[in-house]
């Protein structure tokens, strides 16, 4: 299968790093006491290539909605008609991402890649299918479908950016996508079924052995092309979730920051990772969700979440609570006053001598 090729990723610019990492030393508070907040807001300056960064004017949030064929088995404790309805939700602004990102200053989009229901054109022109195939058993998608869908991903990162868009969140909404998503992280990270499974909506115990069921026969079928990116996705990925590669790739390749959500998000990030080397520079991590698999995530991409509210619900929501804290990181640099501006103090460089 031949893979998709993207750009190659240039890193955030250095020496924007540096001039951020130098004027935090000279703003009005001891050096290094606001933490995180510090590092993030010279992750900004980096991707912005600038210090002090531009406050952000035009976040986004991009929900990409599929269904997949092994919720028909038992996996989830919702059924998958719920899919097709909250796209319905998100587009009359009822769903949490919606009360979410209105509070941080965002707005929400959603895209049907392979809802098993017909939605409006306006979601709808991407869609690739309706439903995934049950990867317990067959492949999620044909090798043009994976192909189309990940183009479909890339076309939309385009589209928000070259829209103005200067942040990106990636969410998403698919009843039984948490069993896709934790056989990509288990066939990525040579983990187990056991270790990987959560119980995505709420699950009991008898549906989790067969959700652990399900990703044990679709982990055997994907440990065959773990080293190929869209066979993967192919294999025991969906739609939606090769169009979340694709967008987190692309974004990425535009040089465009993205705070990146829980498990079916950190999933896709780590296959967009391997098509287009070096993305996971250009992402942080809006919160630890409490999947199981969602940890194995951030250590293969070697980042730290920004917030653990014991959220688990998809959506972009757990990026979108974070992104205040993100806005607050860039205006400490662009909006606080130096040592100088303000005529305090800084540091005394003297020591006191030490008593005889």
């Amino acid at each position: 299968m031949t893979s998709i090729e993207f750009p190659a990723v240039q890193p955030p610019d250095v020496e924007a790093r540096r001039e951020a990492a130098a004027r935090h030393e000279r703003l009005t508070k001891p050096a290094g006491s606001l933490g995180r907040l510090e590092e993030l807001g010279v992750w900004i300056a980096s991707c912005q290539g600038k210090c002090p960064p531009r406050p952000f004017t035009r976040s986004r949030v991009v929900v990409f909605a599929g269904d997949h064929g092994v919720a028909r088995h038992g996996v989830s404790a919702f059924p998958p008609e719920v899919t097709g309805q909250m796209v319905a939700n998100f587009m009359t602004g009822g769903a949490a991402i919606n009360v979410l990102s209105a509070v941080a200053g965002a707005t929400v989009r959603v895209v049907d890649m392979a809802v098993d229901a017909d939605t409006p054109e306006q979601v709808s022109r991407y869609k690739v299918r309706r439903s995934s195939g049950s990867i317990d058993r067959e492949d999620a998608l044909t090798e043009d479908e994976a192909r189309r869908a990940v183009e479909a991903g890339r076309a939309i990162a385009d589209e928000e950016v070259d829209g103005g868009a200067d942040l990106l969140i990636a969410g998403d909404m698919g009843i039984g996508n948490t069993t896709p998503s934790a056989v990509i992280v288990a066939a990525l990270t040579g983990e187990e079924p056991v270790a990987v499974v959560g119980r995505g909506t709420g699950i009991d115990d008898a549906a989790w052995m067969r959700k652990t069921a399900a990703i044990r026969d679709a982990l055997r079928r994907a440990r065959k092309v773990t080293g190929d990116p869209l066979a993967l996705l192919r294999t025991v990925g969906g739609a939606d979730l090769a169009a979340m590669a694709g967008f987190l790739a692309q974004a990425a390749v535009r040089r465009t920051p993205v705070v990146l959500d829980g498990l079916v998000v950190g999933a896709a990030a780590m296959v967009a990772e391997d098509l287009a080397p070096g993305a996971r520079h250009w992402w942080v991590a809006g919160h630890r969700s409490v999947e199981p698999a969602h940890g194995f995530v951030l250590g293969h991409l070697g980042l730290t979440p920004i917030i653990d509210l014991n959220m688990r619900l998809g959506e972009g929501s757990g990026a979108a609570a974070a992104l205040p804290l993100i806005t607050m990181a860039a205006r400490i640099l662009t909006d606080m006053a130096t040592f100088g501006d303000a005529g305090v103090s800084g540091r005394s460089e003297d020591t006191a001598s030490t008593p005889s």
